[in-house]
This record gives C-alpha cells, structure tokens and sequence, in this order.
C-alpha cells in the first residue's frame, strides 16, 4: 500500500483539491493510505482562537471536509495533528511515519511571491528526497 502524507492548513479549497487529487488516482480505494496531517503553527493566526483552546484538528473545517471526501472515495485516512513550524514538522511526519510521498496544497503567488518562495510548499519540496507533488486551490 501507498502510503501518502497529506499536510492541510484552514483553507478548506486547497485541502480539498489535494483531496480530489488522490481520490482521481488509480486504485486510491484499495491502494493508497493517507496520512493527513494539521499542524498548529503557534506563531501564527492560522487557527481561529476557539479552535486553539481545544487543540484538536478535528475541529478544523479543512480537516472535516477533506477527511469526509477522501471517505467518500473510499480512501483510508488517519488524521494526524502537530505544533510547531508547518515545514519542519511536515518534513518529521514524512520520515517518522515513513510516507511514500507528500502532497502538499500550492497557493497563488504573485511574480515576486514566486521569486521570493519561503512558502511551507517550496521548504518541503527543498527538503525533502521523497516524491513532492503540488495541487493548485
């Protein structure tokens, strides 16, 4: 079985792209095993404060849909949640739960955006020597 580390943040469109992503791959119902993974970024906004005091991915509306959709394909899906900085600890789930691969959500960037990088996607993509695909939003 494939297994793949899907990391989702709160944007619900770009986790389900990922999603559908993996629901459109051949065989996904009996041969693939995500591991999809939330990360509290503590030093950002990124989670809204009521989410913050329960500390549970779960609650996280981006996590909801995408586990429901990957259900729905018939994909087997844990749900994984972190502290830390995004990168770092999506780069020690791919080595501890030894993934296969990451797809990771890209975002729209602009020229500059595009020639400065420092997104969480292009530092996992830098770091890593496992296969790393990118899903638009």
């Amino acid at each position: 079985m494939h297994r793949v580390l899907l990391p989702v943040d709160v944007d619900e469109s770009r986790a389900l792209a990922q999603t559908e992503y993996v629901a459109s791959l051949p065989d996904a119902a009996n041969g693939i095993e995500v591991l999809l993974l939330f990360v509290f970024d503590e030093s950002g906004n990124d989670v809204p404060d009521e989410h913050k005091r329960y500390n549970t991915a779960t609650r996280v509306g981006a996590v909801r849909r995408a586990t429901e959709r990957l259900e729905e394909a018939g994909v087997d899906v844990n749900v994984l949640e972190d502290s830390g900085d995004p990168a770092e600890r999506i780069l020690a789930a791919a080595e501890e739960h030894e993934v296969d691969s990451i797809i990771v959500g890209g975002r729209k960037r602009s020229a500059v955006g595009k020639a400065l990088f420092g997104s969480v996607a292009h530092a996992v993509l830098r770091e890593t020597a496992l296969p790393v695909t990118v899903t638009g939003s």
